[in-house]
């Protein structure tokens, strides 16, 4: 054995450099050409005096903890609210109803107000509620004074 056999490494290591020039290049490539893959088409849309496609009309109804009805901001008897929300319908035929009750509200007072939202004739009526979070889940709490005993 030589002493230039002894001392012969063989190099096991990847050079890394050329690799990184093609990654790199690769890499400006795709930035430029990425955005001519996704960009729209381009066309002249035609011009009309009239819009077929009308906004939904969304009315809130609101009852209160005392139970007083508001549709919308305005104060609205029980005896009224039919009345109001047949001419509602009438002046927007797609319209569509939010009802927010207080969570203390009668379950008879909601269903009375529903029953009148129905004889309406509106169709579309949804419920608002409290989104929960994690400091709302389970029952809710109620801050009482810690007693003292004397």
């Amino acid at each position: 054995m030589t002493f230039e056999s002894r001392h012969r490494r063989f190099l096991a290591e990847i050079n890394v450099i050329p690799l990184v020039d093609v990654i790199l290049v690769l890499l400006v490539i795709f930035m430029v050409t990425a955005p001519m893959l996704y960009r729209g088409m381009d066309i002249k849309l035609p011009t009309s005096a009239s819009n077929t496609i009308k906004p939904d009309m969304r009315t809130v109804l609101t009852i209160e903890k005392d139970q007083r009805l508001y549709l919308d901001k305005d104060l609205v008897g029980v005896a009224q609210l039919e009345q109001k929300l047949k001419v509602l319908k009438q002046d927007h035929p797609d319209v569509s109803l939010y009802l927010r009750a207080d969570r203390d509200v009668p379950y008879g007072v909601v269903v009375q107000v529903m029953d009148g939202v129905k004889k309406a004739g509106i169709e579309k009526i949804g419920m608002v509620t409290e989104p929960v979070g994690p400091e709302r889940v389970g029952a809710p709490q109620t801050s009482r004074p810690p007693s003292r005993k004397s």
